[in-house]
């Protein structure tokens, strides 16, 4: 199960970089080979000053190796050892009319001492963080996540759309980090899904990522916007550093299993703004998005 994830996740990465670059006209992924020493590399792809992306992250990793001490106290096991493997990304396009967008497809394996597997499983999912609200954006992201969802089972787009809106909220700030998706993890074997069934939900997820995001970069990119719109993101922007920094759990995971550190901070921004106590103009559409940030809702 692990070499044919990560055989799917290498394809996947070049898929998606190469629409990427096409949308973009101008900028191109900068590729970068790297190796862990405790076990396993990666391939990370980064794009920056791009005419529609002003800064982005494709980036691929299979790790393994002895589990840290930290997670082993994490999982509530002892002497054990993991394989890791994934595709990260996250987009911040230039234009504060599109949508800074995120997404992960994970499996983890863990082996007690004669190597034995003796637990495995995938997470993942994908969100969408506006900086001004377009209903029928939010509308057509999730619509794409429902219908895959749709094709597995009948209650999973409730229950991840449901645990995205939880887990990408800033509690500290009493509001969510975008207008949500799917989330799910620890996905294992049961009686109703098997690895192989897994295997194909998630992948599944994966494949529809371009047809959710992409069409909304198209409709936004050239639209007209002035500077205060362009503080605006940079201040939202802050929210989403504050999330990645205080509560995301791959950017812990990388830093505690002593992953590669450009890598797991590529989802930051670069030109973001932490005003105090800033507040947007009551009846504006600043203040629409907040009100909605604060008061998850049903899309579709």
């Amino acid at each position: 199960m692990k070499d044919k994830f990560f055989s799917y996740i290498q394809e996947l990465q070049n898929t998606i970089t190469s629409k990427l670059e096409e949308v973009d006209g101008k900028a191109t992924f900068r590729e970068d080979q790297w190796t862990r020493d405790e076990g396993g590399g990666g391939r990370s792809r980064v794009i920056e000053n791009g005419t529609v992306f002003e800064k982005g992250g494709v980036n691929i990793s299979g790790v393994h190796g002895e589990l840290p001490k930290s997670m082993q106290q994490y999982f509530g096991v002892r002497d054990a050892d993991f394989f890791a493997c994934g595709l990260s990304l996250v987009i911040h396009p230039k234009n504060p009319m599109v949508p800074t967008v995120h997404a992960n497809w994970r499996y983890f394996e863990m082996y007690d001492k004669q190597g034995n597997i003796v637990d495995q499983w995938f997470g993942g999912g994908q969100d969408l963080t506006p900086y001004y609200l377009f209903d029928e954006d939010a509308v057509h992201f999730h619509t794409i996540c429902k219908n895959v969802c749709d094709e597995h089972h009948p209650e999973f787009y409730s229950q991840y759309k449901k645990k995205c809106d939880e887990y990408f909220y800033n509690s500290h700030r009493n509001e969510a980090r975008g207008i949500g998706g799917l989330f799910f993890d620890y996905c294992k074997a049961s009686e109703d899904m098997s690895m192989e069934n897994w295997y194909d939900f998630v992948t599944a997820v994966g494949n529809s990522f371009l047809e959710s995001y992409i069409p909304i970069v198209l409709k936004r990119k050239d639209l007209p916007y002035t500077p205060q719109q362009r503080d605006w993101q940079e201040i939202r922007r802050g929210r989403y550093v504050e999330f990645n920094l205080v509560h995301d759990k791959g950017t812990l995971f990388g830093l505690k299993t002593n992953g590669r550190i450009e890598s797991i901070l590529m989802s930051l921004p670069p030109h973001v703004q932490w005003r105090y106590d800033h507040h947007p103009k009551a009846g504006s559409e600043e203040e629409r998005l907040v009100n909605v940030l604060k008061n998850p809702r049903s899309w579709v």
